[in-house]
């Protein structure tokens, strides 16, 4: 067999016998790494540390993947200015949260013979949130609904609201209390 030593120098082919040798000799393991190789090759290496850091490599690749979440926003193609100016903002906090969104139009009665206002006011949305996220499917009529996909831009790094606004009025109200 090929065996190659623990800082990955080449040992050169040698017997079975004499790369065991070599390896309770140095208090290493003998590591078959490239079976269907001729001849096979082998390494001296501590197992249990080479199995230790690949599972840490693991677990860090692990954390550092990104979930994605789609949130979904359904509007009318009859809405009211001030009704879409609120789900107009609904939809940039998904997105400056980092979130997909999803926004359907539906349709019904004889709404469905005029898909193009809800292609309208797909498009109208799409412009207003153009510095935020890109349309990334397209409006799509689906039955008695329009669907488009809407993603936030690479470049912007989500922001989670929440929880340090509260603690903050709850820190002055407390000083407020002090006070008297």
């Amino acid at each position: 067999m090929r065996l190659v030593g623990p800082e990955g120098e080449q040992v050169g082919i040698v017997p079975i016998g004499k790369a065991l040798e070599l390896a309770a000799e140095s208090d290493l393991d003998l590591v078959e790494v490239a079976p269907m190789a001729r001849p096979p090759v082998c390494k001296l290496m501590d197992y249990g540390k080479f199995k230790y850091e690949s599972a840490q490599k693991a677990r860090e690749a692990r954390r550092n993947q990104a979930l994605t979440v789609i949130k979904e926003m359904k509007l009318r193609p009859k809405i009211d200015s001030h009704d879409y100016e609120t789900k107009k903002g609904h939809v940039e906090r998904f997105l400056k949260q980092g979130d997909k969104v999803k926004v359907t139009i539906m349709f019904r009665g004889r709404e469905q013979s005029r898909p193009e206002l809800g292609f309208r006011l797909l498009q109208r949305l799409a412009e207003d949130i153009v510095e935020l996220g890109f349309v990334e499917s397209s409006p799509k009529q689906d039955g008695r609904n329009m669907v488009m996909v809407v993603a936030p831009h690479r470049s912007t790094k989500p922001t989670r609201v929440g929880r340090p606004a509260e603690a903050d009025a709850e820190a002055d109200t407390d000083t407020d209390v002090a006070a008297e």
